[in-house]
């Protein structure tokens, strides 16, 4: 007879069962480079499990199955990355998730290194948020260094100098130096944004300058052409009376035209 364990037989196996399914996705991605095929197992074992805090598992299963299904999204995430999926990657770890509190730290700063390198950052922008302000989830260990990644890679970006100044000095989980170091790396950051919309900006205006000079000298140009042509057509037009004086200048003019537009020709 098999020892009793307390738990209905079913809901022992669905772990098992998933993490099975963790073993093949991670075998398909990485030894055969199917990835649709470890999508696959990755998506049927992390719907096994069921959404987040609700599995039927207490104490050290929960633990186990938690894992697993954190696990189980990672090398999904991969794999999506591997078939240039990225933009579904956050909609598809939702799924599993409901809402971005409830996503593990590593499944978070795995995204958030994903949109930064495709420079997407925005993507991550209220998610991060989210799971930042989320009170059960400043007491794990890895708060700060996500604060600090979500920092770098998502708000200075995006040039949020306010709200990530907001962030840091509002966090309890830092200590001085900590905030210290943050903050100033803020401030350099700003002041490099700064500089380069200055500079920007600046390149600009020279451009337009440029561009109104070029624009503003072409009809200068052109009346003294048009002098020196009616000049010219006045000295020569008795040996040239047979043809009208108004043709002869337009046709001077059509040809100066032509030279202004193609100077090749």
């Amino acid at each position: 007879s098999e020892p009793f364990t307390g738990l209905p037989g079913a809901a022992v196996s669905v772990p098992a069962r998933a993490a099975s399914l963790l073993e093949e996705a991670t075998d398909l991605l990485v030894l055969h480079r199917d990835f649709a095929a470890a999508l696959e197992r990755c998506e049927a074992g992390c719907g096994s499990l069921g959404p987040a805090g609700a599995e039927a598992e207490a104490g050290a299963e929960a633990g186990s199955s938690a894992e697993v299904k954190c696990s189980l999204c990672i090398v999904g995430i991969q794999a999506l990355a591997e078939m240039n999926r990225w933009r579904e990657v956050l909609s598809w770890v939702l799924q599993y998730y409901q809402v971005p509190e409830h996503l593990p730290a590593k499944v978070l700063e795995l995204c958030i290194l994903l949109y930064s390198r495709v420079r997407e950052p925005q993507v991550m922008l209220e998610v991060g948020s989210s799971w930042l302000r989320d009170i059960s989830n400043k007491s794990l260990p890895e708060y700060g260094l996500l604060l600090e990644l979500y920092l770098l890679r998502v708000l200075l970006p995006l040039g949020q100098f306010e709200g990530a100044e907001e962030l840091v000095r509002g966090c309890e989980v830092l200590d001085s130096v900590q905030q210290l170091a943050l903050l100033r790396t803020i401030c350099e950051s700003q002041c490099q944004w700064t500089q380069q919309e200055e500079t920007h900006s600046a390149a600009e205006e020279q451009q337009s300058t440029t561009r109104a000079t070029v624009l503003g000298a072409v009809p200068q140009k052109l009346l003294t052409m048009l002098a020196l042509l009616r000049r010219a057509l006045r000295s020569i037009s008795s040996h040239f009376y047979l043809i009208p004086y108004k043709k002869m200048l337009l046709a001077a003019f059509m040809l100066y035209l032509v030279v202004r537009l193609d100077p090749g020709t």
